[in-house]
């Protein structure tokens, strides 16, 4: 709490990277409950503009090294849950 978080995760890619690389990052509560998508990268990063993620995830990737990590900023122990990152590479997912 109150430090930023930092969520990692890398990828290996078949094809090389192209500006159709496509990062999604999504929240689960930890009580379950529907989904949200907290964070986008295509080209560029587009972190969400409503949730409880608003304003507080930032891309530190680098996608030409494998890496599609994302921060969250001001953590709270109500942010507790399952976050997963997909990563595609057209034609490699």
């Amino acid at each position: 709490v109150g430090e930023q978080a930092l969520l990692k995760c890398s990828f290996r890619s078949s094809s090389p990277i192209s500006e159709s690389l496509l990062v999604d990052w999504t929240y689960r509560p930890l009580a379950g409950g529907q989904m949200e998508t907290v964070f986008h990268y295509q080209s560029v990063p587009h972190p969400t503009r409503t949730g409880k993620f608003k304003d507080r995830i930032i891309w530190l990737g680098n996608v030409a090294n494998g890496d599609a990590s994302i921060g969250i900023q001001s953590p709270e122990l109500s942010d507790n849950g399952t976050f997963i990152c997909s990563v595609k590479n057209p034609p490699d997912v």
